[in-house]
Order: structure tokens, then C-alpha cells, then sequence
């Protein structure tokens, strides 16, 4: 069973995140093949304080 994670930061509907789902598994389907109701999805959302790159949280002031 493919189990696919995605982490981003909050803040994306519950309909992005239904169509984000489909695109992603029909992407993944169509270049690994496999069984769609064997395909899962996990969606983390991170708080931009809670995330960071270059030693700087994505909440500090840019």
C-alpha cells in the first residue's frame, strides 16, 4: 500500500486538499500503477512558526 505524505503549512480548504488527493493519486497511479483504493494520502498542516529553513522560522519578519 503507497502512502503518500504531504506537510505544508495550514491554511488550504478541505477542497484544495480533495483535489490536491485526486491529482496526486492519479498522478501516482499513472506512473507506478497500483490499485486506487490502495493509494493513501496523509495531509500534515505545520504552523509557519513551527517550521523553519536556514535557521529562520517561515513566522519571522522577511
Amino acid at each position: 500500500m503507497p502512502m503518500i505524505r504531504i506537510e505544508m503549512f495550514e491554511g488550504r480548504t478541505v477542497e484544495q486538499k480533495r483535489a490536491c488527493a485526486k491529482a496526486v493519486t492519479e498522478a501516482f497511479l499513472a506512473t507506478c500503477g497500483g490499485r486506487l483504493e490502495a493509494v493513501e494520502v496523509i495531509f500534515t498542516d505545520i504552523a509557519q512558526h513551527d517550521w523553519a529553513s536556514g535557521g529562520k522560522l517561515f513566522s519571522d519578519p522577511k
